[in-house]
């Protein structure tokens, strides 16, 4: 399987399950669900690093020219370790609960668990779209050969 294969899948596997888990939030919170909510963020947890993760260091050596290699990777993980940690302190604050008497003291009120899982189920759908937007070259450049790579 190629890494757009593994892309695609991942992303698309882990937008099901999002929404699997947060249209019918609710219905995770009983106590006899907790089992079936642990599954299902087993599967997103294997799905993330199966699909997306694997492939992060491979896509930026496939669509950057050899002499911008090492530029260009870390720009790009620099860029992701800045999303990571802009998305850890947004969920940090948006997944505390709406009705102000329901959420720690210290922290205002945020949209809730449901509608970050919601927010988090269209951010894989937008990797998901982004992933085909990425040329994904069946050979290796001119140059891989020229330089023995």
């Amino acid at each position: 399987m190629d890494r757009f294969a593994i892309q695609v899948m991942g992303f698309f596997f882990m937008t099901i399950f999002m929404f699997v888990l947060a249209i019918p939030y609710h219905h995770w919170t009983k106590d006899e669900n907790r089992i079936g909510f642990i599954l299902m963020c087993s599967l997103i947890f294997f799905l993330a690093n199966f699909g997306p993760n694997s492939t992060t260091f491979v896509v930026p050596a496939e669509i950057f020219s050899a002499r911008l290699h090492s530029t260009c990777q870390i720009i790009s993980a620099v860029a992701g370790k800045a999303a990571a940690i802009v998305g850890a302190y947004g969920f940090l604050y948006a997944s505390e609960s709406r009705y102000p008497k329901k959420t720690n003291t210290s922290y205002p009120a945020g949209i809730g668990i449901k509608y970050i899982l919601i927010i988090l189920a269209v951010v894989y759908a937008l990797g998901l779209s982004f992933t085909f937007l990425v040329s994904h070259p069946q050979n290796p450049p001119a140059e891989y050969h020229r330089l023995g790579a």
